[in-house]
This record gives structure tokens, C-alpha cells and sequence, in this order.
């Protein structure tokens, strides 16, 4: 069925030298001419590269979009954007965020496309997409990549990220032997995919799953399963059918939806970089969202098992029946939310039934009775920072000592391991310099790694603070995002070796127990650290780029422009 009134007849519906010129050069590949008769065009976003071994499945992936796409009378066509592998990046893949969904929302915007499917996975790509996606606001669908195999080393089950900390720990602490740490290395990442710890890129496809973003079942199948190549075919069919019943991202995401992903990460015992990319989405959405609302979470039951806050790994996750389980143990604490599908979000926990109650536990047998983050604020934190409960140590959750102070991560890094490092293991670890503008991009570098001398005594979590993030991966006492960072000026810049402390998950409290003079004194003496980059991208980054608490989003991407684009390139 033909349809003039079609965002792609703007490029391939005139008769005219404009018309000819995007026809035309079309036909290089080989279209014939029936294929720009109106049908709906759809553009499929690809962040596949061979630099991002997360995504590295997602060539395959997008042929089995192509096949729903043509099955269900639509024009595919795939198109690169800038790939995020978060494991090869440096200084951060989070610095690059920004440019990918710039890329994202320019490539959609400048094409004849009129709905679009987003292939992505890895921690940074998925969030990327989606900002760049929802500030063009078209028919919008996820395929996430899928989590890699289960780790396998010495006939044990091992997980990405998770026990590379354990392990590097042991190794430091003299238990365990370097060859065995490189023998394990090559068993952790068995096949194409992400992580396979609830880490952040299985987080946010959770999340994408509870929001109605994807088809059911996205979050969970093995990158290698032949049902996610299904899944891949499934989904190119109905974005056909979404654009044919011009249901907008808007459309689908509510301020409902984001109350859900909150709810689902606490359910899933989900990576605390969330929050920062929810946050960032709903800016792009046009959605109130604040940094106060994931306390909604704070009281969900922890119901996955999952490492970092469990025992089992995300293809254990996909056999005991995935989200649609979560969901519908979930039940009425579920709001009622539009999905990728037409109907509500309750659809999607249809049919659902768990395969192993060990590892997708029952509301009435949580795995911890309250599993959401925590919202920290106070002297230290004035805009908020945040903690995850169900990865800490209970015990150190409400804690007051004294602080050892790093100012940078080169600080940290040459220190650390001196065995004359005046810390106990009550001792408050501070790193600084580590937020957006002040690394810059705001890196995993969180959950910093115990100082030697006291792993080799046994320690294995100190409380630790810093306006850095961590890996989804990652386990800990740890503080994050805190807000204002240290290089914006916020007090975390201010605090010295030996003031005193005071956290208190319980409260949502960060205090810094330092006289108000004493402080402002301080803070007269501050200066920024030079910045790391005079140039190109990460300068702008840096010159624009909002706190944690706002998603760190640059200031001028807020929002979305969905205007057409009228003028021709000849």
C-alpha cells in the first residue's frame, strides 16, 4: 500500500531532479523501481563493530530485521552510527555517549526514513540510540544484542565483570596464582554478546523490555540464540506496522514507562548507571524526571538472581523465563503503560511462567526484601548521589569515619598498593576529578580496588565515594554520581584527608562533618583542574555537558526538534 503523505516521499515520491537524484543513486544496489512506491521506509540503526565486541553480532542480527521488514511490505535500509565498546574506549565510552545520539538523531533526521529500528547493546549504545531516537520522535523499536554464554573456567560458572573485581582482588591479596587470572580470561567471553552479569548493558535492555520498547523476551536470549534472530525478524515486521498506525516514540513512553524501568531495575538487582540514562532519555522525551523519583524503587524486592547482587548469570536468566516473569511478578506495582505493541505493558507478562524460582524468585521468597537505589543528599551531595544496597555490605551502610582523600585517579593508582597507606579498613576512600567535566566523561572508576595492604588481611569492601560511576558489574559499599562534582566546584572538592564522614543509606544522608567556615574558607581557595581537552568534541563535552543528576546530557541536546526538513542538498 502507497501512501504520499509519507515522511519518505519528501525524498523518493517527486518527479523532479531532487527526486531523481535520491532514486537514482538508490538503484546503485540494485532496488528496482516498485520499492519506492511509498511503502514505508525503515532505517535500522546499526552500532555493529568489530571494536565493540558486544555488538558484534548485530550484522546478523539486521538481516533478520530486513526479512520482517520486506515480509510485512517495508523498504529496509541500515545504516551505520558511531559504535560505543565500552570494554575498548578510552578515557570512557561514557564521554561518547553524547556524540552517539548526536549521530543517531542527525542520521534519522537527514534520511528518508519513516520508522526506524535501533540495534544496539552494549552499556552506552543502547541509551545513545534512544536519546538520538526520541528527539526526532519517529516510529522507534529496540533489538538489544543479547548477553553473551555463561563464563566457563575449571568446570564453574564465572561472570563478565563481576569476577574479573573478584579475581584481580584475589590476585592482589596472593590467592590466587597470575596464570590462573589469564587462564580464566579466556573463558569468560565464550560468544558474541554483552556481559552476562546484570551489568548495564543487560540492565538497559531489561529496562527497554519493561518500558514497552522492544518485543517481549528481548532482554534475556543469548546473542547466540537462533530465537533472538526470530526476534530480530519479528521486530522489522511490526515497525511496519507501527508506522502504519503512526505510533510515535511519544506515543509509546510515558512518564508511566520510566516508573516502570524504575521498578524493574530494583527487581532485577539493575546496574546503577540507570539512572543516569533514564534521566537523560526523559530530558530528550520531554518527561519530569528527577533524581527523587528512583526512590520509588527503594522497596521493590530483589526477585533476580543474578550476579553482581546474586548467584547466576543472564542464560540461566533467559531459562528460568526472563523479564516477562519479572513483570508479572511485579503484577499491580506494574503502571498501566503503552508498549512498542499497541497495548499495555501488563501484555508482556502474559503466558508468563518461571523455570527456576532460584533464580527468578517469587514476590512471597525475594532474594533481599529491598533492593531498589538509594538516593543519598546532604552538605556533600546537595544535588544527590547514589548507592546500591543490594550490592553492598549491610553493615557498612550506615558508617561514620574518617576520609582518605585521592584527588585524582593518577593519585589513586600510584598509592593505592603502598603498604604504608595510613587507612584502616573503617576508613571513608574519596576520589575526586572523576565526574563529566572533570575526567572528563564521568568513567567507571567508582568501585575503587581495596588498598593491598588490607585485601591481603582479608578486606573485601570499604565505603568509597566519588562523583565517578561504576561498572553494572561491579560490587561494593560504593557512592556514586555524587553531585556537584568535585571540578564544577561542588564540596566534594573541598574534602581533605581526616575529615570526618557520615553515610546513611537508611536516612538517604551524605554529610560531610566539617564547620561551615572551615568550608567556605576552603572553597574561597579552590581553582579548577586545567581541562584535559582544548579541542573538538570532548571540548564542547566539556563546556556543556550537565551534572549527573540531569542525566549528563549536553544542555543544548535537551529536548527534541521535529521539524521537517525542507531544504534539498542540491
Amino acid at each position: 500500500m502507497t501512501d504520499d503523505k509519507r515522511r519518505n516521499r519528501a525524498w523518493y515520491g517527486k518527479a523532479d531532479r531532487d527526486g531523481f537524484i535520491h532514486r537514482s543513486w538508490m538503484k546503485n544496489q540494485g532496488f528496482p523501481d516498485h520499492v519506492f512506491d511509498g511503502r514505508p521506509v525503515i532505517g535500522i540503526c546499526n552500532t555493529w563493530s568489530e571494536l565493540t565486541p558486544c555488538n558484534s553480532g548485530l550484522r546478523d542480527l539486521a538481516e533478520g530485521v530486513k526479512r520482517g521488514v520486506w515480509e510485512a511490505g517495508g523498504f529496509p535500509v541500515e545504516f551505520p552510527v558511531m559504535s560505543l565498546g565500552e570494554t575498548q574506549m578510552k578515557p570512557t565510552a561514557m564521554l561518547f555517549r553524547n556524540l552517539l545520539a548526536m549521530d543517531v538523531e542527525e542520521s534519522i533526521r537527514a534520511y528518508g526514513i519513516d520508522g526506524v529500528v535501533l540495534l544496539g547493546g552494549c552499556d552506552k549504545t543502547t541509551p545513545g540510540q534512544l536519546m538520538g531516537a526520541a528527539s526526532v520522535d519517529l516510529p522507534t523499536i529496540v533489538v538489544s544484542s543479547g548477553p553473551m554464554l555463561n563464563g566457563k573456567w575449571q568446570g564453574k560458572d564465572i561472570g563478565s565483570g563481576t569476577d574479573v573485581w573478584k579475581f584481580s582482588e584475589a590476585v592482589r591479596a596472593g590467592e590466587m596464582t597470575l596464570q590462573d587470572f589469564m587462564a580464566a580470561e579466556s573463558g569468560m567471553s565464550r560468544s558474541k554478546g554483552v556481559c552476562m552479569t546484570m551489568g548495564t548493558a543487560s540492565t538497559m535492555a531489561s529496562i527497554v523490555e519493561a518500558m514497552g520498547l522492544s518485543l517481549p523476551t528481548n532482554a534475556a536470549l543469548p546473542a547466540v540464540d537462533s530465537r533472538r534472530m526470530a526476534l530480530a525478524h519479528m521486530t522489522g515486521k511490526r515497525i511496519v506496522e507501527m508506522v502504519e498506525e503512526e505510533l510515535k516514540l511519544s506515543d509509546v513512553v510515558s512518564r508511566e514507562s520510566f516508573e516502570n524501568a524504575i521498578l524493574a531495575n530494583a527487581a532485577v538487582g539493575g546496574s546503577t548507571n540507570a539512572v543516569v540514562h533514564l534521566l537523560a532519555i526523559a530530558g530528550r522525551v520531554g518527561i519530569d524526571l528527577s533524581l527523587d523519583d528512583f526512590e520509588l524503587g527503594s522497596d521493590v524486592p530483589l526477585l533476580v538472581n543474578c550476579m553482581p547482587s546474586g548467584q547466576y548469570l543472564m542464560e540461566d536468566f533467559c531459562y528460568a523465563g526472563g523479564m516477562p516473569v519479572v513483570l508479572k511478578e511485579l503484577g499491580e506495582m506494574m503502571r498501566p503503560a503503552r508498549t512498542v505493541l499497541g497495548g499495555d505493558i501488563g501484555v508482556y507478562a502474559d503466558g508468563a511462567e518461571c523455570w527456576n524460582e532460584d533464580v527468578i524468585r517469587p514476590m512471597s521468597n525475594p532474594l533481599k526484601p529491598a533492593a531498589g537505589l538509594r538516593v543519598l543528599r546532604g552538605n556533600l551531595a546537595p544535588q544527590g548521589a547514589i548507592i546500591k544496597p543490594s550490592a553492598a555490605t549491610e553493615s557498612l551502610l550506615e558508617h561514620e569515619a574518617e576520609a582518605y582523600v585521592f584527588e585524582s585517579i593518577e593519585e589513586f593508582k600510584a598509592n593505592i598498593d603502598r603498604e604504608d597507606l595510613p587507612v584502616t579498613k573503617d576508613t571513608i576512600l574519596v576520589l575526586k576529578g572523576c565526574g563529566p567535566k572533570g575526567y572528563p566523561g564521568m568513567p567507571e572508576v567508582g568501585n575503587m580496588l581495596i588498598p593491598a595492604r588490607l585485601v591481603k588481611e582479608g578486606v573485601r569492601d570499604m565505603v568509597r565515594l566519588s562523583d565517578a560511576r561504576m561498572s553494572g558489574t561491579a560490587y561494593g559499599t560504593v557512592v556514586l554520581h555524587i553531585s556537584p562534582e568535585a571540578q564544577a566546584g561542588g564540596t566534594l572538592a573541598l574534602v581533605k584527608t581526616g575529615d570526618r564522614i557520615r553515610l546513611s543509606a537508611r536516612e538517604g544522608a551524605l554529610e560531610l562533618l566539617v564547620d561551615e567556615a572551615e568550608l567556605e574558607t576552603r572553597r574561597a581557595a579552590w581553582a579548577p583542574d586545567p581541562a584535559h581537552y582544548t579541542r573538538g568534541y570532548a571540548k564542547m563535552y566539556v563546556d556543556h555537558v550537565l551534572q549527573a543528576d540531569q542525566g549528563a546530557d549536553l544542555d543544548f541536546l535537551v529536548g527534541k526538534d521535529t521539524r521537517p526538513v525542507t531544504r534539498e542538498s542540491h
